[in-house]
């Protein structure tokens, strides 16, 4: 029979094991053994990007994906976005290959709609559209709504490359949790400033590298932040996770709630309009948007989507030689420490240091003298790893031709005043 006061979603939780559970689910230690990336792209028309794509014709390609066997995992957002979640691979080429596999089967699909996958961290010139009508997504619009327009510019018109990597060990080290956590908020800024490319907004260019960046940080007051820098990272993700606001209160039937105010402890310790439970904190989780959110591995969010089909590639294997080779993490660590300070007391993404890696990229001097040092390292970390021959050119490519001149892809964008199109 369903406990009837948690509306069927399971047995109530306590504070207590709310507290319990968060320490132990997400961050799971042990060595660095497997990678992951998510891709998410825009899906604009193949011969007119900057036309909005009828919904009908959209829904209809979404069908034809969703028909293909796929590695990947596939999701749609809001907006119309595809997503492929590459399943935990145990290194860096297998999780490349596999998700360079399911990409050629996606486009061969969408190409034969007319459609055609778009790598930019924000539509440079469609407004946003929601196309999914679901409980999860009238909920989180009616609760960022509150807080201004970003909510929907981020639901429907963003999109990224985000990393999955081990949290690591839990012994000190250039591979323990508690150096990858302080690790992944200082070297996500130096990243988010290589790899930005969102500059533009309806036909005209906004004043940021990453404007992708700079409307997630406006989505929520706390939704979108990392918890307070230099504190332990299990007591300080299990606070900042329960004092962050309630999205949504799931329902069995009907609209689900979204309570204005409520932090999840609240929920817990008032127990209306319904009790919480371990299912409701688990969907809790899922709405927090940090730069870095640790979900037994650490997801690091904060990458633009990139251009062209193998774009991605790059900021995949950066990301994980710098984190997962030992020689390679302590180095980045000595070049990105000194950026604390420049960071300051204010979390990720809204400290001087994220706001200036977002706003100006690499044009700011001590984020390209960390970025430079990062990429080097990343280049000694994938000889020694043993990835492809073409991934490490690709890599040092892109350290020739943005990194060593302070540039980024977001520069490469001319906006066509008369067709207000990209053209790269």
């Amino acid at each position: 029979m369903r406990p009837p006061d948690t509306d069927g979603f399971g047995p109530g939780l306590s504070e207590d094991d709310a507290e319990d559970l968060l320490r132990c689910i997400c961050f799971k230690t042990g060595p660095p053994r497997v990678v992951g990336v998510e891709v998410e792209w825009l899906v604009h028309d193949l011969e007119r990007p900057a036309v909005p794509v009828d919904a009908e014709r959209l829904r209809s390609a979404h069908d034809e994906v969703r028909a293909l066997s796929l590695t990947s995992a596939l999701t749609f957002e809001p907006g119309g976005q595809l997503e492929l979640s590459s399943a935990p691979a145990a290194s860096l080429t297998e999780c490349v290959d596999s998700t360079a596999a399911d990409l050629r089967a996606v486009r061969t699909a969408l190409r034969a709609s007319g459609l055609a996958l778009a790598g930019y961290g924000l539509d440079p010139w469609q407004s946003p559209r929601r196309l999914l009508r679901e409980p999860r997504y009238d909920a989180m619009e009616r609760h960022l709504d509150r807080t201004g327009p970003a909510g929907r510019t981020m639901m429907c018109s963003s999109a990224s490359v985000q990393v999955s990597l081990d949290a690591g060990e839990e012994e000190p080290g250039p591979l323990g949790h508690a150096r990858r956590w302080q690790l992944a908020h200082l070297l996500g800024a130096v990243l988010l400033a290589a790899f930005a490319n969102s500059p533009a907004r309806g036909g005209r260019p906004t004043g940021w590298k990453s404007a992708r960046q700079a409307v997630w940080a406006a989505i929520d007051p706390v939704r979108a932040l990392a918890p307070e820098p230099g504190a332990e990272p299990r007591s300080a993700w299990a606070a900042h996770a329960l004092d962050a606001p309630v999205m949504c209160v799931r329902r069995a039937e009907g609209p689900w709630d979204s309570p204005a105010g409520l932090t999840f402890r609240q929920w817990l310790r008032s127990g209306t309009p319904r009790r919480p439970t371990r299912e409701d904190l688990d969907y809790h989780l899922t709405t927090l948007f940090p730069p870095v959110r640790p979900r037994g591995h650490l997801e690091l969010r904060m990458l633009d989507a990139q251009p062209g089909d193998d774009g991605w590639m790059v900021p995949t294997a950066v990301t994980a030689a710098l984190f997962d080779d030992s020689e390679a993490a302590e180095r980045v660590y000595r070049a990105v420490k000194p950026l604390a300070e420049y960071a300051g007391a204010l979390p990720a993404p809204v400290s001087p240091l994220w706001v200036a890696a977002a706003r100006v990229g690499l044009a700011d001097p001590a984020i390209h003298t960390a970025a430079v040092t990062a990429f080097d390292a990343a280049l000694d970390a994938l000889g020694r790893i043993g990835v492809r021959a073409e991934l490490v050119a690709a890599v040092a490519a892109f350290h020739e031709r943005y990194v060593l001149p302070g540039r980024s892809p977001a520069d490469d964008l001319v906006l066509s005043p008369a067709a207000k199109e990209p053209v790269t």
